[in-house]
């Protein structure tokens, strides 16, 4: 039978390229994911991760063969690896955003002590996608992602494909496609069967081929199963019901093997009138772009941070698209799209450039490994077969669609370019829209999967009127693709900030493109796309300023904008109520939840004028349900610290993120406050990130990482004038 194991820790690493016999203490130990070198959250050459390094993991088999063969399988290392055991080479693999496996099992040594060696190859390789030209985003060095080892019978089922039909009657049925391999010397008579079930009620059917199938010696065989499942549950952005599929192959009536697929009954589909629809629902699509880097530990994420990514697009922005530009990304941020709601568009990797015949190989490589681990997520809902931004190809883009249709006849394909004169070679037209307007479409249906971005890269600590003028922006974008039914929807330029090439950030090597900074935390840009949640599934109130007399050009507060769900404000300066008000749907009449823009409060608030606090109170069905509050006079009060998370696995490389800054009397951000906060630890874990850091914006975060024990890990902070505080974090044996 298949037996799979984490094969994440007992891992040691060189950042040189080291020879089979150099001796064990020229490595440190690691645990994966890992990245090759640590960085600072800004001010780095993508230099300083271009290297060959070297790991290696001494082991012993785990459990004995018997007769089946071993397999390695990596979910991602970047950009391009040799494999070795034993001091002979298993394979290579150029690529790295997608997964690669090699059967080890003629290179084992069953009884005694393995060395396995990866030779990494962590520079920015032309021949390589996205490499070529000039690239936006960084591809931090590292096994980045997990490993792990595969125990499998010689006949075995390969990957499986679920297609599910006629979900909106009564009458669904599924259709289960498995790819069964045969590496004995002798033709394999099996069966395949499945077990369906539903992850919430536990409502259970089995389905089975009526014969015997024949897979070849040293060959493959497609084997597919149906059956009508009747009434079904809808996965949905509100209700994503999911639905395990356990397939077994049995040869001889034993199982020889055994894998679980989870997937979801729903139809997601653009038309010809424009409009995307869910379940045979229109859905107006708002979302955001995501990188899958983080500061510090560049892609190696582990599961935990992962997710956390797509609860904060759902949750935290309330999105209901993401964008994974531009690569295949996470199989753990992927999933936790399933379990939220979230809906993906996944995309091959690239930017801009198309390279010769060879890289064009890789790429369409990237697209059927891409497609065939993720399409029975029903989180994804098309396919970008084309290289972000890059000019036409048509002898390219016809093979990478038709691949696309042939692996997955259920979604469509797109192709984000930056242009409308475009040979439309796909079944949605995907435009990045830079005009800061919405281009009226030339082709249908038509997405818009970037807008802003570059055209206004907007900083924590920049100034007030700058802020506001960056959410605005997604505001009025937003807003007019909503009342445009020729656009399905628009995702905008992103999420959050990101590291990347010199000709591309900040002066810090940033590109401040995001509506939350690199730690994952608000610009005001944030409380615009939070602010379009339903207020019945959480009320949101935000005031987009800071109450300063002097933040904006010309001074004052005029207009005071508000981003929230409710239905008026009343506005308190001190103890005087200034009125109520309406949201601005005048300049917003599309919007769900316009942006609240009060004029006129430079009446009331004026030069010489001893300022006093700012209450805003938010009303919903007429009922007072959200307060903010501001302090006037805008001085550090406290040090705030909080994780993310109060428990973590002690495995060596679960984390949490641990947020501070330096806040007024009623806890907001003081953007202005550049205190250096220090740290220290107790207890079994490591922290992460700049010690001491000095704040830029008010705001910023460390990750703690757990160690191998169980226990209790204390974080204290201090800064100089306020009291120290802490976060406790407990750690469990997994």
């Amino acid at each position: 039978m298949k037996h799979v194991l984490p094969f994440n820790d007992g891992w040691l690493f060189s950042p040189r390229d080291l020879a089979m016999d150099i001796p064990d203490s020229e490595f440190a130990a690691v645990t994966l994911p890992h990245t090759n070198k640590l960085f600072p959250h800004h001010n780095f050459d993508n230099q300083e991760y271009q290297f060959i390094s070297t790991y290696r993991k001494r082991f012993t088999l785990p459990e004995s063969r018997q007769g089946r063969r071993v397999y390695i399988d990596f979910d991602g290392a970047m950009i391009a690896c040799d494999v070795m055991l034993n001091g002979r080479k298993v394979g290579e693999y150029e690529g790295g955003f997608t997964p690669f496996s090699f059967d080890i099992t003629d290179y084992l040594d069953e009884r005694g002590e393995n060395v396995l060696t990866v030779r990494l190859d962590s520079t920015e390789r032309t021949d390589i996608p996205p490499y070529g030209f000039v690239v936006d985003y960084l591809t931090f060095g590292g096994i980045y992602r997990d490993v792990w080892l595969r125990y499998v019978e010689p006949c075995h089922i390969v990957n499986v494909f679920i297609q599910t039909k006629d979900v909106l009657s009564s009458q669904a049925s599924l259709e289960i496609s498995a790819l069964i391999k045969n590496q004995s010397p002798t033709p394999q008579h099996v069966r395949l069967s499945s077990v369906v079930r539903e992850t919430a009620e536990g409502k259970a059917q089995t389905y089975t081929t009526p014969d015997e199938v024949i897979v070849p010696a040293y060959g493959e065989q497609q084997v597919t199963i149906s059956g009508l499942w009747g009434e079904c549950r809808l996965w949905s952005l509100n209700n994503p019901t999911l639905y395990d599929a356990e397939i077994t192959l049995t040869s001889k009536n034993t199982v020889i093997d055994r894998v679980q697929e989870r997937f979801g009954f729903r139809t997601a589909r653009w038309e010809k009138d424009g409009s995307f629809y869910l379940n045979g629902q229109p859905l107006k699509l708002i979302g955001l772009n995501r990188h899958q880097t983080y500061p510090y530990i560049g892609a190696a994420a582990p599961a935990r941070l992962q997710r956390r990514d797509a609860e904060i697009v759902k949750y935290e922005l309330g999105c209901n698209i993401v964008r994974t530009s531009h690569y295949p990304q996470s199989p753990h941020f992927l999933r936790r799209c399933d379990e939220i709601g979230l809906l993906v568009f996944e995309e091959i990797p690239g930017w801009q450039h198309i390279g010769d015949n060879d890289w064009q190989g890789i790429s369409v490589r990237d697209l059927e490994a891409m497609i065939v681990r993720d399409r029975n997520h029903p989180s994804i809902v098309i396919w970008g077969v084309r290289i972000n931004e890059s000019q036409d190809n048509e002898a390219f883009y016809r093979a990478t669609n038709a691949l696309a249709h042939q692996l997955d006849p259920t979604r469509q394909t797109g192709g984000v370019r930056y242009f409308q004169n475009s040979q439309f070679l796909e079944d949605v037209f995907t435009f990045n829209d830079f005009s800061n307007s919405v281009q009226e479409p030339e082709h249908q249906p038509h997405l818009i999967t970037e807008f802003n971005g570059h055209m206004f890269p907007t900083k924590t600590w920049d100034q007030e009127e700058r802020l506001i003028e960056h959410a605005l922006r997604h505001a009025r974008i937003q807003d007019k693709q909503l009342g445009m039914p020729n656009v399905s929807g628009a995702i905008g330029w992103c999420a959050f900030d990101y590291n990347t090439h010199q000709e591309f950030g900040s002066g810090d090597r940033i590109c401040y493109h995001g509506v939350m900074d690199i730690f994952r935390l608000p610009k005001y840009a944030a409380y615009f796309y939070e602010s379009q949640i339903a207020p019945e599934q959480r009320i949101v109130l935000r005031a987009a300023t800071i109450w300063a007399m002097g933040d904006r050009s010309g001074g004052g507060n005029d207009p005071l904008v508000i981003f929230g769900n409710v239905d008026e404000v009343e506005i308190f300066i001190g103890e005087a109520s200034f009125g109520r008000y309406q949201p601005d749907r005048a300049e917003f009449p599309h919007l769900p939840h316009p942006p609240f823009q009060i004029r006129g409060l430079n009446l009331w608030v004026t030069w010489g004028q001893k300022m006093a606090d700012l209450r805003v109170v938010g009303y919903w069905k007429d009922e007072a349900v959200a307060e903010q509050r501001i302090a006037s006079r805008g001085l550090p009060h406290a040090l705030y610290l909080k994780a993310d998370d109060a428990e973590l696995l002690a495995d060596g490389s679960d984390m949490t993120r641990v947020v501070f800054k330096v806040v007024d009397a009623y806890g907001n951000r003081l953007p202005y406050a550049n205190a250096v906060v220090s740290f220290e630890i107790e207890g079994p874990g490591e922290l992460i990130g700049e010690n001491p850091f000095a704040l830029m914006g008010g705001q910023a975060a460390l990750y703690v990482r757990a160690g191998w024990q169980a226990g209790e890990i204390i974080v204290r902070a201090k800064t100089r004038g306020l009291d120290e505080v802490q976060a406790k974090i407990a750690t469990r044996s997994p």
